[in-house]
């Protein structure tokens, strides 16, 4: 006799849409969590609440034209998978598949499956990852970007609301503060876990909660599902998983994750022979600033940046085409690592800041996540308002100069070194504002901007004019210096189709399924080596949901 049909380890976004998919279908399900219930719907409930969607009303009432196989090129472009995935061989195999099917329903079911559960979009998509790249490379051809009116918080609204009337017809248990410390396999099948219970927390979400065990227990069911994230929190696995060839992560890194997201359901499948693959895969962000109001240790956030800013490296020179500010996170990242920087810089002025930055977090949108017209009003006016305002007074990583020099001084007294020649630096301003200054110009950066232009909404509230750098009613000019930022695994458990885990030599590992970040939001590792951005929400939906319905 089991305790229940089907235990979920994690309580985030994909164990949440896995354990209401289940109990819709009637099956008893057991729903465990080591944090306590400040912090249920984990990572999701932090996050911008982007979704890649194609072929949306939202996109076409804007004049954008996309579809599947565009989108699936593009997809493919970003990926690089590895040769023979496109024929099932080789170790993207799966990966190959499990893209192709989450860009089917980007493009068919998911939105209208959302929709009927009361999710609604930001109506102005946002183009992420342009790539800047030729025809088949890296970077979305049109803007996917859908910000979910009500941000991470309003994308796990109805699958809460789902699991509450699951308890209340007693087919969903939650039992928070509980560990799994290892999986119970009987024959070579999966049939329970081993839960250290925690003391409890009243910590706040994200923060750091007490690990003394005051008793354990095992658990027993017909299946084991491992929601439980990839590794970012976890700076030390980080940097043992970097790839060599991708140079050297800076010594001090910034956290885009709390502690508790450090890859432990992956390496507890690992003990029962459970395969990882790609752990080597990660997406992590270089425009990460420290976070002023920490709430888990070295607490940083991104920076969404639209393309007008000049991104230098640590020495001060400016980063190749088409590394700028929102066209490919992961090269600029590849970079700064591959030539062991230890930060690198964005210069811009004042006017830029106000029209191009944003942040990335729900906690730093209060107008989208509270879903309040007039603070969102604020967008589309003169000026920073609220979070972004607060940064530009209260973090040390803008600096501020009413001229190059003093610009460059700046930079240099905040690092504590001389990396930045003043001369240099005001050539490099004065041959950029000179190509802007003719109205086209060869720079490619300044191409770009006049491109992205050409998208209403990108004209309208998110890239600025171009004007000279240095031009007096712009403000004063502005440095942010840029630091690494942990997020992501883009790696994990191997699952096939029905995201059932896979042994080393490809056979099924029974009883052992893995959804979200843990199996690298399906199969492994859905997005090769990177992201088109939308797609992590996204693949916690799709992963769950598949999970569901195959058990």
């Amino acid at each position: 006799m089991t305790d229940t049909d089907v235990i979920v380890v994690g309580a985030g976004l994909a164990g949440l849409v896995t354990a209401t998919e289940l109990t819709r279908r009637g099956e008893r399900v057991l729903l465990l969590d080591a944090e306590p219930a400040a912090s249920l719907g984990g990572q999701a409930h932090w996050s911008f609440g982007g979704l890649f969607l194609v072929d949306s009303p939202e996109q076409r009432r804007l004049g954008v034209r996309d579809n599947a196989g565009l989108a699936f090129a593009d997809w493919v472009g970003a990926a690089d998978f590895a040769a023979g995935a496109d024929r099932g061989e080789g170790p993207d195999a799966q990966g190959y598949t499990w893209a192709q099917r989450f860009v089917e329903f980007a493009s068919g079911p998911m939105r209208s499956w959302l929709h009927g559960k009361g999710v609604r979009w930001f109506p102005l998509v946002q183009w992420a990852e342009r790539g800047g790249y030729p025809a088949g490379g890296h970077g979305n051809s049109v803007p996917r970007f859908h910000v979910t009116w009500g941000t991470g918080p309003g994308v796990l609204a109805p699958f809460l609301t789902a699991a509450r009337e699951a308890r209340e017809e007693g087919l969903l248990e939650v039992r928070l503060r509980h560990r799994v410390t290892s999986l119970v396999t009987t024959d070579g099948v999966v049939t329970g876990v081993r839960v250290d219970q925690l003391e409890p927390s009243e910590v706040r979400r994200g923060e750091l909660s007490g690990r003394e065990v005051i008793g354990t227990v095992e658990l027993s069911a017909g299946a084991v599902v491992l929601a439980t994230g990839g590794m970012g929190g976890d700076h030390d696995t980080v940097r043992a998983a970097w790839p060599a060839e991708a140079g050297r992560l800076p010594d001090e890194l910034l956290s885009g994750v709390p502690e508790s997201t450090d890859g432990s359901g992956i390496r507890i499948a690992g003990d029962v022979g459970a395969a990882q693959v790609h752990n080597d895969r990660m997406w992590h962000y270089p425009e990460g600033i420290e976070m002023h109001s920490p709430v888990w240790r070295r607490h940083g956030v991104r920076i969404l940046p639209g393309p007008s800013s000049l991104w230098l490296d640590a020495d001060g020179v400016r980063l190749p085409p088409p590394l700028f500010p929102g066209f490919d996170a992961h090269g600029a990242l590849r970079h700064v690592t591959g030539h062991q920087h230890q930060h690198s810089w964005f210069v811009l002025n004042k006017a830029i800041m106000e029209t191009e930055f944003a942040l990335s977090g729900s906690d730093l949108n209060p107008d989208l996540t509270e879903k309040d017209p007039r603070l969102l009003a604020q967008r589309v006016l003169p000026g920073a308002a609220g979070p972004l305002a607060e940064f530009a007074r209260r973090s040390p990583d803008f600096v501020w100069g009413h001229d190059p020099t003093e610009l460059a001084h700046g930079m240099n007294a905040l690092v504590g070194t001389n990396q930045i020649d003043p001369a240099a630096l005001a050539a490099l301003i004065d041959a950029r504002d000179a190509q802007v200054r003719t109205g086209l110009g060869k720079d490619p950066q300044v191409t770009a901007i006049h491109h992205a232009r050409r998208y209403i909404v990108d004209k309208r509230m998110r890239v600025a004019p171009p004007r000279p750098l240095t031009t007096i009613k712009d403000g004063p000019l502005l440095a942010v210096r840029l630091r690494v930022l942990t997020r992501k695994s883009l790696g994990g458990l191997h699952t096939d189709g029905q995201a059932r885990v896979l042994r080393g030599d490809g056979t099924v590992l029974p009883g052992l399924y893995a959804v979200g970040e843990a199996a690298g939001f399906g199969g492994g590792g859905i997005h090769g080596h990177r992201a088109l951005e939308g797609t992590f929400l996204g693949g916690c939906l799709f992963s769950g949901k598949v999970a569901g319905e195959a058990i």
